[in-house]
This record gives C-alpha cells, structure tokens and sequence, in this order.
C-alpha cells in the first residue's frame, strides 16, 4: 500500500438547524487519511445464507466491480454519544457526533440516511478480544433492531460489524493527523465510525451479519430491492 496522504474534508455541520448535533468548531475541515487496520486479523468465514441472500455494498462490489451500490453509513454507537462516517464508493470521511438518544436518534439517523443517499447501515457492535459479544452488545443489538424495521420500510438494510479496537486506533488515526486534545475529545466517535467501515471494507463485508426485521413484508421489501448482480459459487457460502 502506498504511503498515506494527508487530506482535508468538510466536517458536516447540521447543528444550525438542530443543537442536539455537537461537532468540532476547530479545525472547520476534519482532515483524514486511509492506513491499515492493525491488530485486526480475523480468520475468513464462509458467506452465510444471508449474506448471500441480502449482500452487502462491499460485497457486491467486490463481486461485480460494475454494479451500482447507495452509500454506506458508518455508526458507533456509545451511552450518550454516536459518531457516524459516511462512504461512498471506497472514500471514507468523518461525519458527525450526534448527542441523541431512543426514538430521536434513529429518526435523525434515518433522516441523515435519507440526506446523503445511504442504503445501508453499519453498525458497531462491542465484542471483546477473543470475539465473544460484552454486556453492551446486547443494547446495541437492541437498537440495531428498532432501526432495522424502520430502515427496511425504506428498503435499506441494517449490519452488525465488530467493533473490537477501533476506539483506540480512532485515537492513533487523530494523533497521526495532528488533531489536538479538544479536537480528538469532539471528534473520536465519528473516526471510530470511519475505522469501522474500513474495517467493512477491508473485509469485503464478510465479517458482518445483516439485522433482519421479523416482519415477512419488510424482509420481502428488501429482498425486492436487493439486485441480482452477483453469484455466488457454492463453496462461498454455508447455511
């Protein structure tokens, strides 16, 4: 991999319009830059039935480097605050910290979703270092649920991705880019979101698990609007 560059990029700003958004004031361009994932290996797994039946964006972009895919959305989900990332195509940027809790926050997710043309949610989920889900993953399933079927009605699709380490490579990512103290305290949730879709990525999203609705209708919904643009070969998935 060639040798990271330094970049500038806006910083989303919707707390004119809505002061339960927080972001940085300083630096009004939040630079970022692509580097390897560290301490992050995990062993490859088959594609489940699922995967295959609902793929994801990197997946189906890996697969058919033509199809047209939405956006992804990056999102770390904490106690009182949510940063987010947004990619399109393979570039990836911080987003914003969202101050939001319940209802108000998915609905605000949905909304930015809807603002920046995402059909896809990828969502942090805590797991310890030898992969076993923490007390908290259980609260951010519960969230990725809710917004699941509310996210289905729109025909996007909701994933859980590892979030082992990205807080700390987040931090080693802002230090790297010569962010200082205050501005890394604003700012570390939304690239702990953008270490998590290069996560995605990297792994081709093969390493998540797709949230599915109960509702047969909404599950049907998404399965009408996933396109057939790619195939499998027997091997690459188990039931």
């Amino acid at each position: 991999m060639s040798s990271p560059q330094l970049q500038s990029h806006p910083f989303f700003n919707p707390s004119k319009t809505n002061p339960n958004l927080i972001f940085s004031k300083s630096p009004l361009f939040l630079p970022y830059f692509s580097t390897p994932i560290r301490n992050y290996n995990p062993k490859p797994n088959a594609l489940s039935s699922s995967l295959q039946e609902f793929p994801p964006n990197a997946l189906r972009r890996k697969t058919n480097p033509q199809c047209t895919v939405g956006f992804s959305l990056g999102v770390d989900l904490g106690s009182s605050r949510t940063g987010l990332a947004l990619s399109k195509g393979f570039s990836v940027r911080p987003l914003t910290v969202l101050k939001l809790r319940g209802q108000k926050l998915e609905l605000q997710l949905l909304d930015m979703a809807e603002r920046e043309e995402v059909d896809e949610f990828i969502i942090g989920i805590p797991k310890s270092w030898d992969g076993k889900e923490t007390p908290q993953s259980n609260k951010v399933r519960s969230i990725a649920g809710r917004l699941a079927v509310r996210a289905a009605e729109r025909g996007w699709r909701v994933y859980l991705q590892d979030e082992h380490g990205t807080s700390s490579e987040a931090a080693y990512r802002m230090i790297n880019l010569g962010l200082n103290k205050s501005a890394r305290q604003k700012t570390s949730d939304a690239y702990a979101a953008v270490i998590l879709l290069e996560r995605y990525f990297a792994m081709s999203g093969e390493d998540i698990e797709i949230v599915l609705p109960k509702q047969i209708d909404l599950q049907e919904k998404l399965r009408k609007g996933t396109p057939l643009d790619i195939d499998f070969s027997p091997e690459e998935f188990v039931d």
